[in-house]
């Protein structure tokens, strides 16, 4: 992976942290400020905690994918280290579509006279899903990768032997 595709990755992830990190203080702000006026009309401190837990899943992957992407740079990607990482990124997928799915259960009272909204947003939980099980595809590659690397080094280890 080239210099300039890690800079522009690793830029790219510290704009998604800084952004994260500010959503979680103004949730957090808000959360014990206790300055906004509730009207009823929807529970905004669930609201509020499951943003910020999604948030937290958010700045998993960002840290899994900065560890992963520097492993990508140092050609050391394809190694028993990278499960730890993508195994991190799975996780976090599969909990902030569990989190999603909370915010659809939480919202879903207040749609009773368009339950469309609540379909669809069960369709970008189900949508999020689907991105883990993505990577959960792309990890088994990594596997095969993996296994296919150390075959390499064993034969490459045969061949110095016999010459």
């Amino acid at each position: 992976m080239g210099r300039p595709t890690v800079g522009a990755l690793r830029a790219m992830l510290v704009v998604v942290c800084a952004g994260t990190l500010f959503v979680q203080a103004s949730m957090a702000w808000a959360l014990t400020s206790g300055n906004d006026p509730e009207d009823g009309s929807m529970p905004l401190t669930p609201l509020r905690v499951l943003t910020i837990l999604g948030m937290v899943s958010v700045q998993i992957v960002v840290v899994c994918v900065w560890r992963l992407a520097t492993m990508a740079r140092r050609g050391t990607v394809f190694s028993h280290a990278a499960f730890r990482y993508v195994n991190g990124v799975i996780g976090a997928i599969t909990s902030a579509a569990l989190v999603w799915f909370a915010v659809t259960a939480v919202n879903a009272p207040g749609q009773r006279d368009d339950p469309g909204v609540t379909v669809i947003m069960t369709g970008v939980g189900v949508g999020i899903l689907g991105v883990a099980l993505i990577v959960l595809v792309l990890r088994a590659l990594l596997t095969q990768a993996v296994a296919r690397d150390a075959q390499a080094a064993r034969i490459q280890a045969e061949l110095n032997e016999v010459i």
